[in-house]
């Protein structure tokens, strides 16, 4: 990334070039968008909202777009890596980044196992490296012992390439990428030549589980977790000549442009169906290898070649996101570490630049997550939940910045003054909301766990100072998230809080918060002084590695 924190020689010479385009930008974007999501998402969804999935698809985007815009304007800002953590750090301080940067890294570290997952639940045609069971009344693909010991060795894998030939990998990622992008085209158009039928879309109502559905479908099929890429733009905003014109078209671009792909999707696979795979409702929906659901339906519709290509991309598109993501989450223990909140040796580095203790320890963490999540499709709701949750202070840190340095160049500002950051903070609470207290409550312990190791670190290390009349509003706010997902339950009859009600307290309940946090942060003399240490630090993190 480019910074503006010295002008010496030594810190120009590890500045990195400002060269990339509108193009490259937005192709940066598409291709971190589009991994395993699309290859289950359609199916996901159409099973929990039937043909309405397609507005799940839609609806998804647009919060998306919400909470991506808030990042652009403050990756503008502050064109540093690390966004997602530092921002916070800046505005509310040390225990404020911290909680985010523990959530973030959960969330990164839980990408390469689903990746894995998702490979070999296609894989299965193969062998049986997963089978289909009953989970909460859904059905799943859980990873066999054979799937276990396979998942473990690509695991490993991502920690090899990374410590000896990433930047080899990153030399034929862009082919990648064209590669994602043809083939999902590919199976759209197949699927619309070959078969489509309009009645599918009505035959059992077109929105059998009502709104409720829906929503359910944006946070836990897979849709929200297929737009998670976005933030691949911003990260790069340092790397671009013209920040204030092409981050906000990669942005918006990137999310716009997969989202139209993602609904066409949605309505190819729904077309393509047939009436018999979904005779008993659409909660009940399946068919003959169903593991690989477009697969299966390429086959089905005598599109033996397409399935094929499908098979291959099965493993092509997780094993890049899988690989990216490893890398992303030593990042961010590494960060962690150099800020003073995490422990030190995870800011060790090789000769090669590469942090081989914080990538043993994501290594670890993903080994973890395969014990409680077996299957792509337990673990894609906790992925989304604890995403978003770590993205939502980045709207609270745009309002705060408004009012605290209105006189900070903005190269991009998000329109209509607190409009979209509050609904940007909103929509990150409901989709939380909506990933149903099943998933959330192992979020929440993971968050708990998170603070009896900062507690630990305070004892043990010389931590610096948590500054926590400025964040203990995160306490707040996630203790009241954990309360009002505990009374939601799984968003159905036997809840406490209703549907709809739920839906109205969380909304309120983010409203009352976002102003909370805003008035209670740093005074802006501190707020400054972290500026000028985020790019500091970020500038070090870049130097050493690379």
């Amino acid at each position: 990334m480019t910074h503006t924190s010295s002008d010496s020689p030594e810190a120009a010479k590890h500045t990195l070039r400002r060269d990339v385009g509108l193009i490259g930008l937005l192709f940066a974007s598409v291709g971190s968008i589009i991994g395993s999501g699309w290859l289950f998402g359609a199916m996901n969804a159409a099973q929990k909202a039937g043909p309405a999935a397609i507005i799940s698809w839609a609806l998804g985007a647009f919060m998306i777009l919400l909470i991506a815009l808030t990042f652009a304007e403050l990756g503008t800002m502050f064109p540093v890596s690390g966004g997602v953590v530092r921002f916070p750090h800046i505005v509310f301080g040390s225990f404020a980044s911290y909680t985010g940067g523990w959530i973030l890294w959960i969330a990164c570290g839980t990408v390469a196992p689903i990746e894995v997952e998702g490979a070999l639940q296609y894989a299965t045609k193969y062998a049986a490296f997963t089978e289909k069971s009953t989970v909460d009344g859904s059905t799943v693909h859980t990873l066999t012992g054979l799937g276990y010991i396979l998942a473990f060795v690509l695991l490993a894998l991502f920690v090899v390439i990374n410590y000896v030939g990433v930047r080899w990998f990153a030399r034929i990622n862009n082919v990648l990428v064209w590669w994602k992008l043809a083939i999902i085209l590919i199976v759209v158009i197949a699927f619309l030549a070959t078969q489509f039928r309009t009645d599918n879309f009505t035959s059992q109502g077109f929105m059998p589980n009502h709104w409720q559905g829906v929503f359910e479908a944006i946070a836990t099929s897979g849709i929200v977790f297929s737009f998670l890429g976005f933030r691949q733009g911003i990260e790069l905003a340092g790397e671009t000549s013209n920040p204030r014109k092409y981050v906000p078209i990669a942005v918006i671009g990137s999310v716009v442009l997969t989202g139209v792909i993602y609904v066409a999707l949605q309505v190819a696979f729904i077309g393509s169906l047939n009436p018999a795979d979904f005779a008993r409702g659409w909660s009940e929906m399946g068919f003959k290898n169903d593991f690989g659901p477009l697969a299966a339906i390429a086959t089905a519709l005598g599109l033996a070649w397409l399935a094929t290509l499908l098979y291959i991309d099965a493993i092509v598109s997780p094993a890049d996101t899988g690989l990216i993501y490893t890398t992303v989450t030593a990042r961010v223990s590494y960060a962690m570490a150099r800020n003073g909140n995490a422990p030190r040796p995870l800011a060790k580095t090789t000769h090669r630049g590469v942090p081989l203790i914080s990538l043993l320890v994501a290594f670890v963490l993903g080994l973890i997550v395969l014990l409680p999540f077996p299957s792509w499709q337990q673990l894609v709701g906790f992925i989304t939940s604890a995403t978003v949750l770590s993205f939502a202070a980045g709207p609270v840190v745009v309002a705060a910045l408004r009012r605290a340095a209105p006189e900070l160049d903005r190269p991009f500002r998000v329109p209509g003054g607190d409009v979209i950051p509050v609904l940007a903070f909103v929509s990150s609470n409901l989709i939380v909301i909506w990933s149903t207290w099943t998933i959330n409550f192992k979020l929440f312990i993971a968050v708990l766990i998170g603070l009896v190791l900062l507690a630990v670190l305070e004892m043990v290390y010389d931590q610096p100072v948590l500054e926590m009349r400025s964040g203990s509003w995160i306490i707040i706010w996630l203790a009241g998230l954990a309360l009002i997902s505990y009374l939601a339950g799984d968003l159905d009859d036997s809840a406490t809080l209703g549907f709809w009600p739920a839906n109205i307290v969380t909304v309120v309940f983010s409203v009352i918060v976002f102003y909370v946090a805003v008035h209670y942060r740093l005074p802006e003399k501190t707020m400054r002084e972290h500026m000028e240490q985020v790019k500091s630090d970020a500038a070090l993190e870049d130097e050493e590695l690379g």
